[in-house]
């Protein structure tokens, strides 16, 4: 499957560059290629067939690519484009399948390794394949290929993440399996010069990946940040946090929440893919703003991504 996927990404690559080198490229991937830029969307693929999840999470939707050719046993032009179509959107669902099952959900689970375990789960992936939505569709006469676009939403009302938080306030196996016995932080507060508003965690020296729930520690494994405790409202409307690949842009996605002023601190370490650690004189300047602030528990944190 990763070389179908590998091959299709390669052909959209290709597609940028064919017309200099004199080489006829197929209009349906162009096209396809032209959609996505025109409404300045990625596809979530990356290096090796990696998951760009940083590209999911940022843009906020989850998007992949297929394509298939007709088959030569339908005689009509409208069976083989329609079923050239289908072909192509399944191929897509599967890619977006795999990659749902290899979804970060808190620490260092894993969707599949929670299959076997959580019938929850089981039921939100498969539910999201089936209600993709397909967002873009071409086929090529001429070459006899088609090509399709699906997207599923992470945040939002329909989003994945948003029903994966309404289910872990009702479901308490599923809460059980992403509750932390870690104590929470608290700490003595020092007077800072300025009132923070929100907080960017820069992680761009850690092994860290976007998850549906990502958390910060101090030190001795205290508790900073889990939004597990947040307010489903706040979940289903905002997620768990901003993440961008730069502070700069870590501070325009707070701006769209109000954060006029966030604190800035640098990860220390990371204790799984999904959860960061502060020093603890970090942990007591998060500690005392969030104090005044109250940006936390509103979820307004942005994590820097390298």
């Amino acid at each position: 499957m990763k070389t179908i996927i590998t091959t299709i990404l390669l052909s959209l690559a290709l597609a940028m560059v064919a017309h200099a080198d004199g080489v006829q490229v197929d209009v349906s991937i162009t096209k396809t290629q032209n959609f996505l830029e025109e409404n300045k969307l990625a596809l979530i693929k990356g290096a090796g067939g990696a998951h760009d999840d940083l590209t999911a999470f940022s843009q906020d939707s989850i998007m992949f690519y297929g394509e298939a050719a007709g088959n030569p046993a339908h005689k009509t032009l409208a069976q083989r484009g329609i079923n050239a179509k289908r072909a192509a959107v399944t191929i897509a669902q599967r890619a977006l399948t795999e990659y749902l099952e290899g979804i970060v959900i808190v620490g260092a689970t894993l969707v599949k390794d929670s299959i076997m375990q959580n019938d929850v789960i089981v039921s939100t992936v498969t539910g999201f394949v089936k209600g993709s939505q397909v967002v873009h569709q071409e086929y090529n006469e001429d070459t006899d290929i088609a090509t399709a676009v699906i997207k599923v939403a992470i945040r939002g009302p329909k989003g994945f993440a948003s029903t994966f938080y309404e289910k872990l306030s009702t479901d308490p196996v599923l809460k059980k399996a992403v509750k932390t016995d870690k104590k929470p932080f608290i700490a003595p507060e020092v007077k800072l010069d300025v009132a923070f508003d929100g907080l960017i965690i820069d992680a761009t020296e850690q092994n860290f990946r976007p998850a549906l729930i990502n958390r910060i520690f101090a030190t001795k494994g205290d508790v900073l940040y889990d939004p597990a405790k947040i307010s489903q409202k706040v979940l289903v409307e905002q997620g768990c946090g901003e993440y961008t690949n730069s502070v700069d842009k870590a501070k325009a996605a707070l701006g769209t929440r109000g954060v006029k002023n966030p604190l800035i601190i640098k990860a220390s370490g990371a204790t799984n893919p999904a959860d960061l650690q502060v020093t603890d004189d970090d942990a007591v300047t998060i500690y005392s703003a969030d104090q005044k602030g109250s940006f936390m528990a509103a979820a307004k944190v942005a994590f820097v991504l390298k």
